[in-house]
């Protein structure tokens, strides 16, 4: 599952609006939930900053990308 889509369940599953989220981090609420919907990327910066407000790790979210491809 993509991070964003991590975060948006988190947030469903704890009754966590994204508004509280934008007021809290700064970030737009058109922004936020474009980047929540996957049609905009976080910057690490709102990445972390979401992770902060939330208080959780910032690797709650993420999961090792393994390339496709072996690169010489």
């Amino acid at each position: 599952m993509q991070t964003n889509l991590e975060i948006k369940k988190y947030l469903a599953d704890k009754g966590i609006t994204q508004i509280f989220v934008s007021k809290k981090t700064g970030i737009e609420p058109a922004k936020l939930s474009l980047a929540l919907q996957g049609e905009r990327r976080l910057t690490l910066d709102e990445y972390a900053t979401i992770c902060g407000v939330l208080g959780v790790d910032i690797d709650m979210f993420l999961k090792p990308k393994i390339p496709e491809k072996e690169v010489v």
